[in-house]
């Protein structure tokens, strides 16, 4: 992804030397929870919209530098770590600097969001599966191997939970054999967490124990 096409600046960086009333008046006009601060140019950090309310609108942003927060990526950052960056910080925008450090404009969260429902982890029609096993019992080139020995094909794969040394990975899988699929999962010692509905192992026990009470009743 190259995210140049992505960079805008409808909002310019406020200079350190701004009075806060600035930014408050630009908070109340939009929905950003951060403007970007500079000096001369150089980029300092964000101040979010939160601590903006509690200052003092006569107060100039160097008053307050240490409240700004220097969160940004590089013009060459992968979107799944500028998506990270957007998650770890909590906010909807992004400042991007150069590889000078020089700043350049802001990302908007909704259009990385945008980008990723273009993925075909988004709009591939597929099996969603959420799979569970020990942190250190997988790994992602055994997931592969399951799901293509299989003649099924991986369209996206993630750690979508850690807890207590166990690991959970969604995946979007193509549809076929998806039975498959899943029962060598399970030969493989993985949980099957979450699973379409194509999944018949359950089915097959409840039918196997139904069979089984009824013999025992005889």
């Amino acid at each position: 992804m190259n995210i140049d096409q992505y960079i805008i600046n409808d909002v310019k960086p406020l200079d350190k030397h701004s009075q806060m009333s600035k930014a408050q008046a630009i908070f109340s006009q939009l929905t950003y929870s951060h403007l970007p601060i500079v000096q001369e140019g150089v980029y300092l950090g964000c101040l979010s919209e939160n601590d903006a309310h509690c200052f003092e609108s006569n107060q100039t942003l160097e008053e307050v530098k240490y409240s700004f927060t220097a969160f940004h990526v590089k013009e060459d950052t992968h979107w799944l770590d500028i998506l990270e960056a957007f998650a770890q910080h909590q906010c909807n925008i992004m400042p991007v600097l150069n590889q000078d450090n020089d700043y350049l404009g802001y990302l908007e969260l909704k259009d990385i969001m945008e980008f990723f429902n273009d993925t075909p982890f988004m709009y591939e029609s597929g099996a969603v599966v959420v799979v569970q096993k020990g942190s250190t019992d997988y790994s992602f080139s055994e997931i592969a191997q399951i799901v293509e020995s299989n003649d099924s094909k991986v369209f996206g794969c993630f750690v979508s939970s850690y807890k207590d040394h166990m690991s959970e990975i969604t995946l979007k899988l193509s549809p076929q054999n998806l039975n498959r699929v899943l029962q060598t999962f399970r030969r493989y010692s993985y949980e099957i967490v979450n699973a379409a509905e194509e999944d018949s192992f359950l089915d097959t026990l409840k039918e196997r124990s139904d069979y089984l009470n009824k013999y025992l009743n005889i």
